[in-house]
């Protein structure tokens, strides 16, 4: 690949909405067969969606995905800030596929607007910058949130309305402006998922169920969990050198 979406986004490369519409079904594509492989990304942005010449996107740096089934794994270290669900921001330690929708979400507003939805400084920064967007959530959009300092402490963030989404990005489509919308959910439980997105108006011109395949089987990373004994890594180790020095050693 050639370059990659952060790259395209800060050019001087003009940018049109069937750009837009284009790398987002692809984003979105693959992110179906990902997520039909019961694996989530957990790490999607625009430094990571790899471009051609011909604006074939792929996704790349897989180095944070696990799968949905694991339960070490939930940890809120995932995920660059700026691209972080607000379900993680909270420290839920328990998530769905709807972080990577999140996103997504996120990445749909950069390429419109150039620049980062919510480029946060810190943790509270990062909330912020949220709920001025898309307001603060309700106490029936905190269902998902088990602790109930997470949310004690989201009560007492500053209340603020939820903006006009169309008045916020001028420049965008209605179709691209509700999918936004759509993504852009405090909750979790009531983001759009892959499928529904793909399903949207936006991207009906581009959408063919025929040609959005989802994996055979779930994706299972128990190669990452071998139990070894210390003399067993010891050997391990030991196999290892000789790779890179063969010579007898004395």
């Amino acid at each position: 690949m050639d370059t990659d979406l952060h790259q395209i986004i800060r050019s001087d490369q003009p940018l049109t909405d069937d750009h837009c519409q284009y790398f987002l079904y692809q984003l979105l594509r693959g992110l179906k067969y990902v997520h039909s492989a019961n694996v989530l990304h957990r790490d999607l942005k625009p430094s990571n969606l790899l471009l051609n010449a011909n604006c074939d996107l792929k996704i790349g740096d897989f180095g944070l995905a696990r799968t949905t089934s694991e339960t070490d794994f939930m940890t809120e270290y995932v995920v660059t800030r700026w691209y972080r669900a607000p379900e993680l921001l909270l420290s839920c330690s328990e998530y769905t596929a709807a972080i990577d929708i999140w996103s997504v979400g996120c990445i749909l507003g950069e390429i419109m607007t150039r620049e980062p939805l919510f480029p946060g400084k810190d943790y509270v920064h990062q909330l912020r910058l949220i709920t001025e967007l898309i307001g603060s959530p309700d106490d029936a959009s905190l269902g998902f949130l088990r602790s109930d300092n997470a949310r004690r402490y989201v009560r007492q963030l500053p209340q603020c309305r939820k903006q006009q989404f169309s008045a916020r990005f001028p420049n965008m489509s209605a179709g691209a402006v509700d999918l936004l919308e759509k993504m852009l959910v405090f909750d979790p439980d009531r983001r759009i998922t892959v499928d529904e997105a793909l399903s949207h108006p936006y991207l009906a011109s581009l959408h063919d169920i025929n040609d959005e395949p989802v994996c055979a089987r779930p994706f299972i990373f128990d190669f990452e969990q071998l139990s070894c004994s210390e003399d067993h890594i010891k050997e391990l180790i030991w196999r290892e050198s000789v790779k890179f020095n063969p010579d007898p050693i004395h």
